[in-house]
């Protein structure tokens, strides 16, 4: 009996000890989540992979859409991590209510607009060309709510063109749907990242937006005041930063802040 009794005290501290081990490693492991503009879709899953196999305990999940749009969830207070928008009037206005976790903010990136046509396509091969009665919809992203949407009414703008072409315009959700309609046939053009552009050969790019058409092209990133893990998310920040995760985005055409 006295046996028993032993067998089942030693079965009962190891299942605790097993208990302790594992609450402890659920302790060291950190899930963030991140939110950020969908044109660093390529980049960011390929940067995962690395900062994995420099910090394995911090799990990053990724919420991409329009910055304006994911502006929008964490002011309504999704759990949000960090923060990448592509233009710095986003991140500006959560700053500007206290949602940034104070000295965290970041200028990580930038890039190029572009013109993008289907593939084979060459009756465009200038922004002017698209007042061409053969050109019926242009498409760019909402300017409200799409970073790109915005800098393409500038650049339109910047050309004379944005009334006359205001009847043909197709305004897409984000940059992705934008290079979407444009690889499918559906529009005849469309504005984009430089680095959208890359990643398809169903669009070819017929001219690039000179640099004083818009706003320079900047995205900010920032940690959020009330993420759960502010270590952790101050860890990936500082790995965006690293020559490492900069060389990654540069392989997919963005250029460093300055």
């Amino acid at each position: 009996m006295r046996r028993t009794l032993l067998a089942t005290l030693l079965m009962i501290t190891l299942v605790v000890s097993i208990c302790a081990i594992g609450a402890a490693a659920a302790q060291d492991t950190a899930s963030l989540t991140v939110s950020a503009a969908v044109s660093l879709r390529e980049a960011l899953n390929a940067i995962s992979q690395a900062f994995a196999q420099e910090q394995p305990n911090i799990a990053i999940h990724y919420n991409l859409g329009a910055s304006g749009t994911l502006q929008r969830q964490i002011e309504q207070g999704a759990p949000v991590d960090v923060y990448i928008s592509a233009a710095p009037s986003q991140m500006d206005s959560l700053d500007k209510q206290g949602l940034l976790l104070a000295g965290t903010r970041r200028d990580l990136l930038r890039n190029t607009l572009v013109l993008v046509v289907p593939a084979g396509a060459t009756q465009i091969s200038d922004f002017k060309d698209l007042l061409m009665p053969s050109v019926k919809n242009v498409a760019i992203g909402e300017p409200r709510t799409v970073p790109a949407g915005k800098y393409a009414q500038e650049v339109l703008t910047y050309f004379g063109l944005y009334n006359q072409l205001r009847p043909k315009l197709v305004l897409g959700k984000d940059v992705r749907e934008v290079l979407t309609y444009v690889a499918s046939g559906n529009a005849d053009a469309g504005i984009v990242y430089a680095t959208d552009a890359k990643i398809t050969n169903q669009v070819e790019v017929a001219a690039t937006a000179p640099e004083d058409s818009h706003a320079p092209i900047v995205y900010p990133v920032a940690v959020l005041k009330d993420a759960k893990n502010a270590e952790a998310a101050k860890a990936f920040v500082a790995f965006l930063e690293s020559p490492a995760a900069q060389s990654i985005f540069e392989k997919y055409g963005f250029s460093t802040a300055e």
